[in-house]
């Protein structure tokens, strides 16, 4: 993408403010929408219709908090790190946003298409837990101390497995590039890795179970990984009050937001590119049968967005029907099921990628 912007604007700087920025066109409506979302599926679920005032069905109501939100005044209690306890929402929101650097959104938009694609997401995510660190600790509080540590516990245990299944993966297709990936799924949805990949054959049947298997405890662990029920630990409202943004208001608690729904896309999109083919389409495109090539990336960059969103609502669907694990619990699913049973099957999946 930055290549392009180059050749068509012919200044650099620009061109990396631009395809930097962009992201951000994406993330604040997905946010905004996100949030929406949330409530009305919470409400629904409830038997109850949730935000109904604000514009159409309150498709308003999120636009108006969020102006809402910007408009609060900025608390900061005595005894704060006023340094540190500033700037850990905009680390928290900066590691979630610099994961949609390699995300391919289509086979034209790649903010950074760089070869180790799904390492990088590994690495930079970890800017998330020392932030959440930060915030709970110069909060000069105990809930937040208590939620902040809980989050790190949770999001370093579950990395574990979570970075298991993505080494299986990454046996099976060769490549850490998302964008090369998601090009191996293409065509038509038996061509996905969930189904084995693209070439028929024997091995490809017995993956099949595995590659079921690692969807799910992939899609387990992204949970914990972006503290959604029921791994949501770290901010436990009947515990913590708030968890590590008690503390935090106006703009500075609305980067939390930010950074948590973003984190909510991006895994969702991270299990669409390892498992149900990326930015492809399951049934062909629109614009190959009307011979309009140029349809295709925007099709793309919509059925990325459709796979993303539907996995973030299967997140808010498990919020209002699972309940809150415990502490010990959490680590319990983690270390003696979740670790030993991505590790069988990188083992198996290796040993049949060999026959």
């Amino acid at each position: 993408m930055y290549d392009f912007l180059v050749d068509l604007i012919g200044n650099e700087i620009i061109a990396a403010f631009i395809s930097a920025a962009l992201p951000v066109v994406f993330i604040v409506p997905f946010v905004i929408f996100g949030v929406l979302m949330e409530r009305k599926v919470a409400g629904h679920m409830q038997d109850r219709l949730g935000p109904m005032r604000v514009g159409y069905h309150g498709i308003l109501q999120t636009v108006a908090d969020f102006f809402k939100l910007l408009q609060k005044e900025d608390i900061v209690a005595d005894g704060i790190d006023k340094k540190f306890f500033n700037f850990a929402p905009y680390l928290v929101f900066a590691g979630s946003y610099a994961v949609y650097a390699a995300l391919p959104f289509s086979s034209k938009y790649i903010g950074a298409d760089i070869d180790l694609g799904i390492f990088y997401i590994i690495a930079v995510s970890g800017l998330v837990v020392a932030g959440i660190l930060m915030a709970g600790w110069t909060s000069n509080n105990k809930y937040s101390l208590y939620g902040a540590l809980r989050s790190a516990a949770q999001i370093v245990s579950y990395e574990i497995p979570t970075a298991l299944i993505i080494l299986s993966m990454v046996m099976l297709t060769g490549t850490l590039s998302l964008a090369e990936m998601s090009e191996m799924q293409t065509a038509y949805f038996w061509n996905w890795n969930i189904f084995g990949g693209a070439e028929w054959s024997f091995t490809k049947l017995l993956l099949i179970p595995f590659m079921f298997a690692g969807f799910l405890l992939f899609y387990i662990s992204s949970l914990a990984e972006v503290n959604r029920t029921p791994f949501d630990m770290p901010e436990a409202e009947s515990e913590l009050v708030g968890g590590y943004h008690t503390e935090y208001s106006g703009i500075k608690f609305s980067m939390f937001f930010l950074a948590e729904y973003a984190n909510m896309f991006a895994v969702s999109a991270l299990v669409s590119v390892l498992f149900f083919g990326g930015y492809h389409s399951p049934i062909g495109y629109v614009g190959n049968t009307l011979g309009l090539e140029a349809l295709i990336p925007f099709e793309q960059v919509f059925w990325f967005a459709a796979k993303g969103i539907f996995f973030v609502f299967v997140q808010m669907w498990l919020r209002w029907t699972l309940p809150r694990v415990r502490v010990d619990q959490l680590m319990t699913i983690c270390w003696k099921y979740l670790i030993p049973y991505a590790f069988l099957n990188l083992l198996i999946i290796g040993i049949i990628t060999l026959i």
